[in-house]
């Protein structure tokens, strides 16, 4: 049953331009509703959404508007058009986007070979400032922390330490994270609901440890890349806190601007 229409009429684009209120563009109103009806979790990953001539409906707008905001929410991988079928609720199951934040990709003359995840360490903790913060919680409020290798071809290549909040993620064990065999992203969605939608990160070089040195098969002192990764989902509340070393002697850090 489609949701109820807004209590009053949505503002049209030209009201920004008239001296009146400044009321922000329709598509982007719309593009509010539609990520509001994600959130809530009306349409779960991977399921389809209800057609552009059905959603101009139920907003009682153009399909144009619909389509317009439906651009941006697929342009911020929100959503993903597929040819012919319609317009889906993205999923980190999906093959093409399981590694969208993994930026690390082998050297041209170097192969990668399969990716193996193993899984070290996974506690409930209280956290710190400075995790609490990175999170958005208090001091002391329970989180996950866990530790895993990414090995590619038997490799040691990423060494991530990571921090979840605790009531996001209920029931999370080490246990339960080494018995799934996919993309961990997917794991969260699938199993707790949470979706990662975007990061931010900062790089930086370092040296490896004298403790972390021997997990990623590397002398003391070798250097590595620090990648700090802060992971929100919608409203941009983050939702992981990820600290990985990358070993990039025959891999790079990838990354595409426009």
């Amino acid at each position: 049953m489609a949701a109820a229409l807004p209590p009053t009429p949505l503002a049209d684009e030209a009201s920004t331009e008239s001296g009146g209120p400044a009321f922000s563009p329709l598509y982007q109103q719309i593009k509010a509703l539609i990520t509001r009806s994600l959130q809530s979790g009306e349409w779960k990953p991977g399921e389809a959404i209800p057609s552009e001539m059905d959603l101009a409906a139920r907003y009682r707008v153009s399909q144009g508007t619909v389509r317009k905001a439906i651009d941006e929410l697929a342009a911020e991988n929100l959503l993903v058009r597929r040819q012919g079928k319609g317009t889906f609720v993205s999923t980190h199951a999906e093959q093409r986007v399981q590694y969208r934040f993994l930026r690390l990709v082998p050297d041209a003359d170097a192969t990668s070979g399969p990716v193996e995840r193993r899984f070290l360490d996974c506690r409930r903790v209280r956290a710190g400032a400075e995790i609490a913060r990175a999170l958005e919680l208090k001091a002391g409020d329970p989180v996950i922390q866990a530790r895993r290798l990414l090995l590619f071809g038997g490799r040691p290549v990423v060494l991530d330490d990571l921090w979840l909040p605790g009531g996001l993620f209920k029931g999370l064990t080490a246990e339960r994270l080494g018995e799934h065999r996919g993309a961990l992203y997917a794991f969260f969605e699938s199993e707790f609901g949470v979706r990662m939608i975007r990061a931010e990160e900062k790089l930086r070089a370092v040296a490896a440890s004298a403790a972390d040195a021997p997990l990623l098969a590397v002398a003391s002192g070798a250097p590595l890349l620090s990648v700090e990764r802060r992971t929100l989902t919608y409203g941009d509340k983050p939702v992981e806190l990820r600290r990985g070393l990358y070993e990039t002697s025959a891999h790079h850090y990838r990354n595409e601007l426009s």
